[in-house]
């Protein structure tokens, strides 16, 4: 174990009220404690992983296990353990398993195929933008519903029951100590909603995601309790991720007028995208927690069976030793090496639909709208208390 380990009231999760400034504890562990431990809202202790290089090993590293996690025993950073038959918190075999049968829907290619569809729904949302009038709030009038629409067009999920997921989703990623409760119940309505909706599709199959999960549980590929876990986390994922990204990331580039002006009524880049991903607030855990199942060495730190690892995506994309000047957001940067899809055998299964999503979002966005701007004043953003970081409300003119 690490002696250069900090003061017994390192507190975890960090204050992020700062909007876009970093937590300055990421900057001083990188530079003098790199694997730090801290508390947690539950009591347990993690240790904090926050350089680039470290972090990239441990999402690598199959010693650091995502199902440990799930077990009764384990420490845990919200109030609910992680779902044992979630992709995202299972080990090879079964998540070699689960992965093969998903991927196919979430390559390049499909998203690309996808992207005339996305670009439809996109400018669908931006007319009604345009005829309610400035000042309009783009979390619940772009950012929220676009990703809601796509997956669930992708799943097969009726448009009438689209809106019932953002309650469920919000209740299910809160950090709240005490919301164990609220947090089972948001999971538990989740699932039956889906268990109808198969039952449902099981009478008039479709072509659908759904449809083909479906199929591979019949075809015993696929256990019953997976099909409903799996499908609650696509649309988790897929909208909660990509909704914040997307408003934070514009917030971002109306905070640098000088990097946006150029870009306004102008095709919008794709390196632009990935600086976005980066240099923005994303999970406010900073990375998914893990545990080691045997001795495992990181820098200096010995960790030992049992003990819990948080690697940091968010400290990482902020690390000098991989990115010059890394908290200049630099719309032009190259070799952009960004980790905010995760690295390894669980980087994000999604990341190819969710660039074209955004992609499509900011281009449609600042062509239709190249005058756009605030509507109110910065101080007066609140941003969400969940999982993953994000604006509550956006109010923009033009």
């Amino acid at each position: 174990m690490s002696d250069d380990i900090p003061d017994e009231g390192l507190r975890f999760p960090f204050d992020t009220s700062r909007l876009f400034d970093p937590p300055p504890e990421w900057q001083r562990l990188r530079g003098g404690c790199p694997v730090a431990r801290a508390e947690l809202p539950t009591g347990d202790r993690a240790w904090l992983v926050t350089r680039y290089e470290d972090v990239r090993a441990v999402l690598n590293d199959p010693r650091l296990s995502r199902a440990a996690a799930t077990r009764p025993d384990a420490p845990r950073l919200g109030p609910a353990r992680p779902e044992p038959d979630s992709i995202m918190a299972m080990d090879p075999p079964d998540h070699t398993r689960l992965r093969r049968l998903l991927a196919p829907a979430f390559t390049g290619r499909q998203a690309e195929l996808l992207r005339p569809r996305i670009v439809r729904t996109t400018e669908r949302l931006l007319d009604a933008v345009a005829e309610i009038g400035p000042p309009v709030d783009l979390v619940e009038h772009l950012a929220r519903p676009l990703p809601i629409i796509t997956i669930c067009e992708l799943l097969g999920v009726p448009d009438e029951d689209r809106e019932s997921f953002k309650e469920w989703t919000d209740a299910a990623l809160t950090l709240a100590p005490h919301a164990a409760g609220a947090v089972t119940g948001a999971r538990q309505r989740l699932a039956d909603y889906l268990q109808h909706l198969i039952a449902e599709k099981q009478q008039a199959p479709g072509d659908d995601l759904l449809g083909t999960l479906i199929a591979a549980r019949d075809e015993d590929r696929l256990r019953p309790a997976e099909l409903v876990t799996v499908a609650a986390t696509l649309i988790t994922a897929g909208y909660h991720t990509v909704a914040n990204s997307l408003a934070n990331s514009m917030l971002a580039l109306l905070r640098h007028p000088g990097q946006l002006d150029p870009l306004r009524g102008a095709p919008f880049p794709a390196e632009a995208v990935e600086e976005l991903l980066r240099w923005t607030p994303g999970p406010v855990s900073g990375g998914t927690i893990r545990i080691a199942t045997e001795e495992v060495k990181i820098g200096s730190t010995v960790v030992r069976p049992g003990e819990a690892v948080i690697p940091s995506t968010a400290s990482a994309n902020r690390d000098a030793e991989a990115f010059p000047d890394p908290d200049v957001l630099d719309l032009g940067r190259v070799g952009n090496r960004h980790i905010a899809f995760g690295h390894g055998i669980h980087r994000c299964l999604g990341a190819p639909l969710a660039r074209v999503e955004l992609h499509v979002a900011f281009d449609a966005l600042l062509r239709r709208f190249p005058g756009l701007r605030l509507a109110v004043a910065e101080e007066e953003l609140t941003w969400g208390t969940g999982m993953i970081r994000g604006l509550n409300e956006l109010p923009v003119a033009w």
